[in-house]
């Protein structure tokens, strides 16, 4: 197969789909790789890197979009790419459909294959592809916060972890899965005092198992999102429903009573966001404030670490790649059910019913396209 590999063209995105090191594993499979020029420069890795690894270096994403079989990207697709896409072409990246009825329409017109990193599953029930990111993202949230906490960044003037004789910051993290659990890591590694707010108890004891009487763990009810919310310096939103748009568990009224100076980190505006006054910001320009508190809702925030977040993407990522160009998509679909579940459109039909359902489009199985 002919896998392509396009520089990102989102705003500061310099993560890039595959490392030197994946190309090498394709090569040796019997595939030819297609990198565009500079597309790994983001990670310290040069065109050299690649060449020495196998691969193609070409000179535009046109000679990359347009000679492929598969392309495998990291973030979804922006409007100049999905122009070129072809009508059987494999997409693998992360779409985030639910929130984007634009994308949708414009994958749907041009009949590709488009896989999502982000509903692709496992035997365990988790999602690996999202796993890496989140895992990133959780931990740069707290980092972010901290950072806007300051006041000559707008923030109240609060130190995360406190001093002796004086009170640390109050972090609440809305979701106890992977964001929020690594969110829950460095927050307390920082010395804040900490709370995590989640509706399912078995994910709240396997939060106390790992960090004991440290972290607060609360059932989540409206009464303790108000609760808490209201009293936080610090709210970190992680909340997550495989392929449709994130819940709103904190209206604009909401917001309008946090303390003035207080921070939000909105980990899931890639599906929406789960404050009513969420709105997607870039690296370029990460926050904004509405009623004195500050928004941090950056879409890519991996993207600013883009070294550790390739290699960890590609570790989970790679195996899937494979799989997908040594038997192509609809072989390797049908052996691998998880992958399966990762199809999201294709030859203009919605297969996730998640998306479907956000979009008002009519859902149909994998099976049946597959077919």
């Amino acid at each position: 197969m002919r896998i392509g590999v396009p520089k990102e063209i989102k705003v500061l995105e310099n993560r890039v789909g595959l490392t030197p090191g994946s190309v090498r594993e394709a090569v040796a499979h019997g595939h030819h790789v297609v990198v565009e020029h500079d597309a790994g420069v983001g990670i310290g890795m040069g065109d050299e890197a690649y060449r020495r690894a196998g691969a193609e270096v070409v000179a535009s994403p046109g000679e990359v979009f347009a000679t492929a079989d598969m392309i495998v990207k990291v973030k979804e697709p922006q409007a100049g790419e999905r122009r070129m896409l072809k009508s059987g072409q494999v997409l693998f990246t992360y779409l985030h459909l639910a929130p984007d009825p634009e994308q949708a329409a414009d994958l749907l017109t041009g009949n590709a294959v488009c896989i999502a990193y982000e509903t692709v599953t496992s035997g365990s029930g988790g999602l690996p592809l999202l796993a890496p990111m989140s895992e990133v993202a959780g931990r740069m949230s707290i980092q972010a916060g901290a950072y806007y906490l300051e006041k000559p960044h707008g923030g109240l003037g609060v130190l995360l972890g406190g001093v002796p004789g004086v009170d640390p910051a109050k972090v609440v993290i809305l979701g106890g899965g992977v964001v929020g659990s690594h969110a829950a890591h460095i927050a307390l590694g920082m010395g804040a005092e900490v709370w995590v707010l989640d509706r399912n108890t078995e994910v709240l004891r396997a939060l106390w198992r790992q960090f004991g009487r440290p972290l607060n763990t609360v059932f989540s009810t409206r009464d303790a999102i108000e609760n808490h919310v209201i009293t936080a310096d610090l709210v970190v939103g992680g909340v997550l429903i495989p392929g449709a748009s994130a819940p709103k568990l904190v209206s604009a009224e909401l917001v309008a009573r946090m303390k003035p100076g207080s921070v939000i980190v909105d980990v899931a505006i890639d599906q929406g966001g789960c404050f009513e006054t969420s709105r997607p910001t870039t690296h370029a320009d990460p926050t904004y404030v509405v009623s004195g508190v500050t928004h941090y809702c950056v879409a890519n925030m991996p993207g600013g670490v883009p070294r550790t977040s390739t290699f960890a993407l590609n570790n989970a990522t790679l195996p899937f790649v494979l799989a997908i160009a040594d038997k192509g998509w609809r072989r390797a679909l049908t052996d691998d059910p998880h992958l399966r579940n990762g199809l999201n459109i294709a030859y203009g039909k919605v297969t996730c019913e998640p998306v479907a359902q956000a979009l008002g489009y009519e859902y149909v199985a994998a099976t049946a396209v597959m077919a």
